[in-house]
């Protein structure tokens, strides 16, 4: 079955009745069921610390690398970012999804192509569950990437405050991956080498509506990101991410006036498996809608990436092999129900 488009999530709620067939998990799959979840202590990273040459900003540094090498993700701290203007990034998404159909479908995406306003998954086998979320899936940076036709102009302030973001997340993207290098006590520009020239962010603003059923249905199935570092501006309110942990499924609780960031695959690569890009998914809520923005930061697809040389020694081995576009190879494996990194190792 060639890819075709499913119907945004908001229009099945604009028509009520049973939850449609294509968006149960069969027993045996990944269904989230009504058991409660434990929470997962996510440490938590004062940036501003982390960026001074104190004893406690040495301790800092160990913190980022002891979480990175386990549960994969911190809670950023002391960003630089106001807690007003992160409401505001966050209520341009949620004001962009309050739109009629009509208006945010002036957006829509075409098939083959990622941006645009879509469902979250493409229809491509008959037997797909689907999940339970829609999104809004642009690049926001290089400038020279951006096609201002999915970017919406409704609410009026949509664009000025996502540049604004944007600025700041790239400031804090090369300083992460700076620390990132130090806390492995390699050189610090190490990560950033196999970054290049053409490396792009992209921003998927997520609206998960109320749905009748969370027991069969997810709003995101299990996935781990491609991408280097994702950025995730949770809901204020409502909660929804989990991560495995050890075989077990833990919740992630909203620290306020945080930035969740999670290495993704690219970065499990580069540190020959020092840090480890966590399997997570998002749970669906009977009563709440919730609303979040994750921006994923990719290397320049012609760049080759692969382990850094100094992480590899008698004791450690090489993890992975060396490739370019680990995207397309993601997307391949993933559309097979594969694990994308195993793909790639030796």
């Amino acid at each position: 079955m060639a890819e075709s488009l499913s119907k945004p999530v908001q229009e099945l709620i604009v028509k009520g009745g049973e939850l449609p067939e294509k968006y149960i998990y069969k027993k045996g799959e990944n269904a989230a069921t009504d058991v409660s979840y434990p929470p997962i202590e996510v440490p938590v990273i004062d940036l501003t610390l982390l960026a001074s040459q104190s004893t406690a900003g040495e301790e800092e540094l160990g913190k980022l690398r002891s979480a990175l090498g386990s549960c994969g993700c911190i809670q950023a701290i002391n960003h630089g970012m106001t807690a007003s203007f992160l409401d505001q990034v966050h209520e341009i998404g949620k004001q962009f999804f309050a739109l009629p159909i009509d208006e945010k479908q002036k957006y829509s995406r075409t098939v083959g192509d990622i941006e645009g306003f879509h469902a979250a998954d493409s229809l491509l086998s008959e037997h797909q569950t689907l999940d339970w979320t829609d999104r809004l899936f642009i690049t926001i940076y290089p400038e020279d990437k951006i096609n201002l036709r999915f970017w919406p102009e409704n609410p009026e302030n949509f664009r000025e405050i996502l540049n604004e973001y944007t600025r700041n997340l790239s400031l804090m993207k090369e300083f992460l991956l700076k620390s990132m290098a130090k806390s492995l006590n390699i050189e610090e520009d190490c990560f950033l080498k196999q970054y290049g020239e053409g490396a792009m962010m992209i921003a998927g603003f997520n609206f998960y509506p109320p749905c009748p059923r969370p027991d069969l249905t997810l709003g995101v199935k299990p996935h781990t990101d491609a991408a280097t570092i994702t950025f995730l501006l949770q809901d204020k309110e409502v909660e929804g991410l989990q991560i495995l942990q050890d075989g077990q499924w833990f919740r992630v609780p909203i620290v306020p006036q945080a930035i969740l960031i999670n290495v993704g695959d690219q970065t499990e690569i580069m540190s020959n498996g020092m840090f480890k890009s966590p399997m997570h998914r998002v749970v669906t809520n009977s009563e709440r809608e919730r609303v979040t923005l994750a921006v994923f930061c990719h290397p320049d697809a012609k760049m080759e990436i692969g382990p850094v040389e100094e992480l590899i020694d008698e004791k450690r081995p090489r993890l992975y092999k060396t490739m370019k576009d680990y995207v397309a190879i993601y997307f391949e494996n993933d559309q097979l129900n594969k694990r994308p990194i195993d793909a790639v190792k030796i």
